[in-house]
């Protein structure tokens, strides 16, 4: 058969259509009615974050003039973006249907959305008197007319934009002087800033069994001429605007200025970052939009994206659950670790064999107790972590802070360009830097993504190295919700390695040799290459040849290119990739070895998993990093060998489970119609099987 020439699909394109798996759960009518919502609101998210990082970048690929096709793969920048921009218009269009067709069927369950137009003579009084005493002192109005120029819209906010039409006889010029001018004399244009800190849904009274609510934009409509009661008018328009700003951050170079200093600079300078996104319900008055548009500087080049009736549907992760327990998901409580209480001294227990936790599904009260014990411990001399996004409350901080009250030496590798958690981790940066904790700032050039910890206790005169490795980053929040592995270990050649880590963070001008890690940016993509030309060796021997990657994100050309080659030597590729696989599967020629599956489902996706068969021999890691440009060479990133042959066993089987799931699973192919796995035989619904997974670990 001869060679297909190597084929990917674009980055972008291909994010598209793992959010528009999102949208598929909020589709499912077998997906509880309230989590269906969620979905929406998840999917909704995702959009905004894309625009903000990804969008912009191509936008400002075009404004260069440059058109990015070696970068884009085929498209020049203007191209991409119109399709882009076609797709998104698509998916708002879809998601529209599917919360109407969400709101319809919680009638069923008594349980109904209503609008301004659709409140009772029960309803209005608890209206008002919510309006008066919590949103009105919260509102931000902009009377348009009187203001010479344009208000600073803030990025992701939602506005109602409103017009006024003003009664006969028009007002002297003297009484409205300052709002009104020739041009605008009947019409009154305003903005009403939605207020982010009260509840975008608000409960009202049940009533009969029945239970109402209202989306807060509603209750401000129906609270109009409340607001506006200055004004005599005989009509008002409002429509939902929102805009979505470029997220790049841009430092200077004043060297007085600490890191801190440049980063908290230029996150604010973010809020002033240029439109990429101008969207607005699809009902506002023509002339009101020509006016906004006119106003904001917005012409057509620019994403303009009409929508439906309520914009920030992000808002709908949030929705109150109404004691309706049918409408949700059954909780899965976190459980304990096979044979690792949470009485008694973890490290003492990890001296003796290594543990894996494995978030949700088992709790993730271990991290926690872990650097509680260490801080506490009078035989510890001193913990080293690095921290790459925070829980808003955060115990990890917390434990950190005692550990230095404790008379320990506590370095805190902080990431301060995590994503949109920038402002979070300066926060908990100047918090620890006043209790003591030495801070490191990174590597110039490359953000530190890795999660590690490692502690130093003194036995018996030497000092034993205990730590801990994972995936994903130790947040209590994400935890409850981000699928992710921990390791728990005492073993010598694996945190020594570790600590070369913290060493080269604090010289990096000196790269250490690893044995055991694959480390970024050095180390991983050449020793991955080498991992994969050892199938590809046994595969031509005629040896069993096999490599099984879990991944957020497959999208690095070369790593493709290599996995094209290993299909071609007869290497089965086995890949679960919850998010943009750039790689394309099943292609004869190319990549007729490689079967590829996104799973979508409660929790969210997110470790990393490496398995290469070796013979019978599997080497196993879990890994930090995705096979994405950015991973492989401008990130600090750790994958870990797992040496321990129940947690190795323990990874392939949790592996194995995913990779049989026909409940949640979709193949990834060239057409991207995210079709589901075909269900043969009983139906695996892979993260409830998990859990099934674990307890019975436990009952063993």
């Amino acid at each position: 058969m001869s060679e297909h020439k190597n084929e990917y699909l674009n980055r972008e394109l291909s994010w598209l259509q793992f959010n528009a798996r999102v949208l598929q759960e909020a589709s499912d009518n077998n997906v509880p009615l309230l989590e269906r919502l969620r979905f929406i609101g998840i999917f909704s998210n995702n959009l905004d974050e894309f625009f903000k990082v990804r969008y912009a970048t191509i936008k400002r690929i075009d404004l260069a003039g440059k058109d990015g096709k070696n970068v884009l793969k085929g498209r020049t920048a203007g191209e991409l973006l119109e399709e882009i921009t076609s797709i998104v218009i698509t998916q708002q269009a879809e998601s529209l249907k599917i919360i109407n067709s969400i709101r319809e069927q919680l009638k069923e369950h008594n349980v109904f959305i209503i609008d301004e137009h659709q409140v009772t003579p029960d309803q209005d009084s608890f209206i008002r008197e919510y309006f008066i005493s919590k949103v009105s002192p919260a509102l931000v109005t902009f009377i348009l007319n009187d203001l010479d120029k344009f208000p600073h819209l803030k990025d992701s906010a939602a506005y109602l934009a409103v017009k006024l039409i003003l009664k006969d006889p028009v007002p002297t010029e003297e009484q409205y002087s300052k709002i009104l001018d020739e041009d605008t004399k009947e019409k009154i244009y305003a903005l009403i800033e939605i207020p982010k800190r009260i509840d975008r849904f608000v409960v009202l009274p049940e009533k009969n069994g029945k239970q109402y609510v209202i989306i807060l934009d509603d209750l401000i409509r129906y609270c109009m001429h409340i607001n506006f009661s200055i004004f005599e008018y005989e009509s008002a328009s409002c429509h939902m605007i929102k805009i979505t700003r470029d997220a790049q951050l841009d430092f200077d170079n004043d060297l007085r200025k600490s890191f801190i200093q440049k980063i908290s600079i230029s996150v604010k300078s973010r809020r002033d970052g240029e439109p990429v996104r101008f969207v607005y319900d699809k009902n506002l008055d023509p002339d009101t939009l020509q006016y906004l548009m006119k106003k904001m500087g917005i012409d057509t080049t620019d994403s303009i994206i009409p929508g439906g009736r309520y914009h920030n549907r992000r808002d709908y992760m949030s929705f109150p659950t109404l004691n309706k327990k049918e409408l949700i998901y059954q909780p899965l409580h976190p459980l304990l670790i096979s044979g690792l209480g949470l009485h008694g001294s973890l490290l003492e227990k990890i001296a003796k064999k290594d543990f894996l936790q494995y978030t949700p599904y088992h709790t993730f009260s271990y991290t926690v107790k872990f650097l509680r014990e260490a801080a506490i411990d009078p035989k510890v001399r001193s913990i080293k972590i690095t921290i790459y996004r925070l829980a808003s409350i955060s115990h990890i901080a917390s434990s950190l802070i005692n550990g230095v009250k404790n008379g320990k030496k506590v370095t805190v590798q902080i990431e301060l360009q995590a994503r949109f958690d920038e402002e979070a981790n300066i926060r908990y940066a100047e918090q620890m830097q006043r209790e003591g904790v030495e801070l490191i700032f990174g590597v110039t050039g490359l953000k530190v993504h890795c999660k590690t910890c490692i502690i130093e206790r003194e036995e018996r005169g030497k000092l034993k190295r205990y730590g801990f490795i994972s995936t994903g980053n130790f947040n209590e929040s994400t935890a409850k919700i981000y699928t992710d592995y921990t390791l728990f270990t005492a073993n010598d050649v694996v945190l020594k390695e570790v600590n070369k880590i913290f060493k080269f963070f604090e010289m990096n001008y000196k790269v250490s040799r690893y044995k055991h890690l694959l480390v970024s940016p050095h180390y991983t993509r050449s020793s991955l290459v080498s991992l994969i030309d050892k199938e590809i060796e046994c595969s031509k021997a005629g040896k069993t040849a096999q490599i099984r990657l879990k991944l957020n994100s497959l999208s690095d050309y070369d790593m493709i290119d290599k996995l094209y080659e290993a299909s071609r030597a007869g290497v089965k590729v086995d890949l679960i990739i919850r998010g943009i696989c750039c790689l394309i599967p099943g292609i004869p020629g190319m990549s007729e070895n490689i079967t590829a599956i996104s799973i979508v489902d409660k929790f969210l996706e997110h470790p990393r998993l490496y398995i290469f068969h070796n013979e019978g021999n599997e080497k196993v890691y879990i890994s930090s990093a995705d096979w994405m440009t950015r991973n492989l060479d401008r990130r600090v990133e750790i994958s870990c060998p797992i040496y321990d042959e129940d947690i190795k066993k323990e990874l392939i089987d949790t592996f194995n489970i995913c990779w049989s799931d026909n409940v949640k699973a979709r193949k990834l192919s060239k057409n991207q119609d995210n079709g589901y796995v075909k269900k043969i035989g009983e139906p695996v619904r892979s993260q409830i099987a998990t859990y099934e997974y674990y307890i019975k670990k436990i009952e063993i």
